[in-house]
């Protein structure tokens, strides 16, 4: 099974930047999509279908904000929309699917870059969804959580911590979150594989050259529980891939 995870800032923005021709290399067999902007009745869907993805769309109740999506190439045993957080689930920010003993879980979390306002409610979301997971384990031991979590959680994931150590995204509270989650029986799945510094899977576009000089966060990630961790294969990040301001994250795992 290969799993991407790719924030899209817009799936009709990206479209126009040749995602469907990156569909068409078969990057994946599942890939998780955040910040489509969009619902599936406002994108040609059959550009999706025909590279040999049925599509799944959870999206915002207000109009090119947020959401999520699921293309995938294995036929889900179960979806399920939402995770019964009102606030979070009128914003598109969780879609789950079901494949085999693996529950897939899709993820846009908050910013709060927008300021004090926003940067309470994602403390507040990451409380929630923090507890909702713990209990979902309960039920489903096999749980993979890909998506933008909007944190980069040490050092290494990021291009100039001491810059940024007050900035939303890298503040105290969030990369404790971060410590509390991996402590408690989630991997990172790409620092098993990788732990070398300057890999990265977002850029601000704000200032057009820190691309190009890879001055940026890591805010995309694939983790999985415990129990998955003998499946682990091979982890990566595609910085060459430019459909966005962040680039596809991935990982393989072996047959169960």
């Amino acid at each position: 099974m290969r799993i991407i995870s790719y924030n899209v800032n817009g799936i009709r923005a990206a479209m126009t930047k040749g995602f469907c021709e990156w569909l068409k290399s078969d990057p994946a067999d599942i890939i998780c999509l955040q910040e489509t902007k969009a619902t599936k009745d406002n994108v040609n869907r059959l550009l999706v279908n025909e590279c040999g993805y049925e599509d799944y769309w959870f999206s915002a109740s207000k109009k090119g904000y947020s959401g999520v999506a699921v293309f995938t190439k294995i036929k889900p045993d179960h979806v399920e929309y939402g995770n019964n957080h009102a606030v979070s689930d009128d914003e598109g920010r969780v879609i789950q699917l079901d494949f085999g003993d693996i529950r897939l879980i899709n993820a846009y979390f908050p910013s709060g870059t927008a300021g004090d306002v926003r940067q309470t409610f994602k403390y507040q979301w990451l409380d929630d969804f923090y507890v909702y997971l713990q209990n979902l384990r309960k039920k489903y031991p096999k749980l993979i959580l890909c998506g933008d979590y909007n944190i980069a959680h040490t050092d290494i994931d990021i291009h100039d911590p001491k810059g940024n150590k007050n900035n939303s995204g890298f503040l105290p509270e969030e990369r404790a979150w971060m410590d509390k989650f991996f402590q408690n029986g989630w991997i990172d799945t790409f620092r098993v594989f990788h732990t070398e510094p300057h890999r990265y899977s977002w850029w601000s576009q704000r200032f057009p050259t820190v691309r190009a000089q890879n001055k940026g966060w890591r805010l995309d990630y694939i983790t999985a529980t415990d129990p998955l961790r003998s499946r682990l294969k091979s982890a990566d990040i595609f910085p060459d891939i430019k459909h966005s301001d962040h680039c596809p994250v991935y990982l393989e795992l072996h047959p169960g």
